[in-house]
């Protein structure tokens, strides 16, 4: 008998519905065809235990497996549950007739348990798009499925379950979300505060303004100056996650397999900090069966490189288009994959090899240049494409010991909204763009445009510190911001002045 159930397979952060077609004959081999990988093709042990297991015999007949379309390499071991319940149903063990209402995805245990499988929203999202009534899933990826409205989503613990379920001999009740209640009740909750911040005025300010326009920030200061305190603070005051970018984000981190279990959205904008001795392809994305890197896991969130000069220069290189683009393209022979990449860089790093240079009490102990020779570990080019670069100088001890809370996140990330508020209504004409960071030059001559006081500003720093074009491009960005926290329409010299004061790198005293 010949019979059809459904499952997806996930390219990027997109789904494609995969037919499993199951024809059981008189016979004693078993064959499996349509581009399965190793996990697949080992499902048949698996299996066969579940079923042995769960009280079900594995049909001693000739069984042939095609998974369709067959140009589209199947991989992972999620596809146990729809060939198991499709094999039964083949040797007319089981009721095929509301086989072709539901996609169901998987991953066996010899038990016939249920583990949980990647990228269950977007296989979600797929199978509401293509009409069908529900999605039988693992109860681990229930409620992250569930996010999706007009589909039924059933969490099951094992295949016997299922198997009932079809046959019409057990109610399963669909898991349901409360998606607006679900997103609201958690965007508040940070468990780091700059209320706890003591001192360092200048760098809130620098990382206010930063936040503001989704500007890219690097902090250079010596040892236990703060620079990391301050950064893992940073997502405390960015504009809370709209519904449309929790849900983007939240496809992301699915096909990463970084959901964790009961959950259903990611609330809080990402925060991803690798280590220094992260691969090409573990930051960017890729590997023999493509999968986000840890630029699109910060998509719509902050990137943090902690000691930026001590990352290989490659992996620093390969994130310079992907800074302009907010896109990065995954290709291989066969195809490619796009993944969105659009976050914010915050980077620390040292002055200097000792970490002590323009350290106001402790004297720099490196030799003769070697200042120069750390900061050219940086690439000009990527230090061009980070708008704000600031100096971070250790707290003195009266303002460490300083009792009185500082300014919150709730009152800077007040002030933060405000300004995107405006940003959102000046490009509400422009598709794609959000931010001032995202300005095109076109759009830069329209919305930046300094007054005299401030071109005359501008062009004596330009000179004065060799500024690159795209150097000039951020300072305008920055600028705007700037006026933007201010509720400016135009830029005035001040703004100019602050955002020119950002430039700290290009500073022609810096390093020599």
């Amino acid at each position: 008998m010949l019979v059809k159930s459904y499952a997806a397979a996930v390219q990027g952060i997109t789904a494609t519905i995969v037919t499993i077609e199951v024809n059981c004959t008189k016979g004693i081999q078993f064959f499996l065809v349509g581009l399965p990988d190793n996990a697949v093709r080992e499902s048949h042990e698996r299996i066969v235990s579940a079923l042995q297991v769960s009280g079900y015999k594995f049909p001693r007949n000739r069984i042939i497996i095609n998974m369709a379309p067959a140009d589209i390499r199947k991989e992972g071991s999620s596809y146990d549950l729809p060939m198991a319940i499709g094999i039964l149903a083949a040797a007319e063990e089981l009721d095929a007739s509301r086989l072709s209402q539901f996609i169901m995805m998987g991953e066996l245990s010899l038990d016939g348990s249920l583990k949980p499988v990647k990228g269950a929203l977007p296989i979600a999202i797929q199978a509401r798009e293509e009409g069908f009534k529900g999605l039988i899933v693992p109860q681990q990826n229930a409620k992250e499925a569930a996010v999706v409205n007009n589909l039924e989503v059933y969490g099951v613990a094992n295949i016997k379950e299922v198997i009932e379920f079809i046959s019409g001999k057990r109610n399963l009740q669909p898991t349901v979300v409360n998606t607006q209640e679900e997103f609201y009740s958690r965007q508040h909750l940070f468990e780091a505060d700059f209320s706890d911040v003591r001192g360092q005025e200048n760098v809130k300010r620098a990382m206010e303004v930063a936040a503001a326009g989704s500007h890219n920030l690097i902090l250079i200061g010596p040892p236990g100056s703060g620079k990391s305190m301050l950064a893992k603070r940073l997502p405390s005051i960015l504009p809370p996650f709209t519904l449309q970018e929790s849900l983007e984000t939240t496809k992301i981190h699915s096909v990463a397999g970084k959901i964790g279990i009961d959950t259903s959205l990611v609330i809080q904008r990402p925060f991803r900090s690798p280590h220094h001795t992260i691969s090409n392809v573990a930051m960017v994305g890729g590997g023999t069966f493509p999968q986000p890197g840890e630029i699109s896991l910060a998509h719509n969130g902050v990137l943090f490189l902690d000691e930026l000069p001590e990352f290989n220069r490659n992996v620093l290189e390969v994130m310079r288009q992907p800074l302009e683009d907010r896109i990065i393209t995954i290709s291989r022979a066969r195809f490619s994959v796009d993944y969105p990449a659009n976050f914010m860089l915050v980077a620390s790093m040292n002055p200097c090899p000792c970490g002590y240079y323009n350290h106001p009490e402790r004297p720099c102990l490196c030799t003769p240049g070697a200042v120069q020779k750390y900061m050219n570990r940086v690439s000009g080019p990527l230090l061009d494409r980070i708008d704000i670069q600031i100096e971070v100088i250790p707290v003195p001890f009266e303002k460490i010991s300083n009792q009185e809370p500082s300014e919150s996140s709730a009152s800077i990330r007040e002030r933060v909204v405000k300004a995107r508020t405006i940003q959102q209504k000046r490009f509400a004409a422009y598709e794609g763009i959000y931010s001032n960071s995202q300005m095109s030059t076109k759009l830069l001559h329209k919305f930046a445009v300094p007054d005299t006081a401030g071109l005359a500003l501008l062009k004596t720093a330009m000179q004065r510190l060799s500024l690159s074009a795209r150097a000039y491009d951020r300072i305008l960005k920055v600028a705007r911001t700037i006026a933007d926290l201010d509720a400016s329409p135009n830029i005035e010299a001040k703004h100019l002045a602050e955002a020119i004061n950002y430039r700290n790198l290009d500073r022609e005293n810096w390093g020599i």
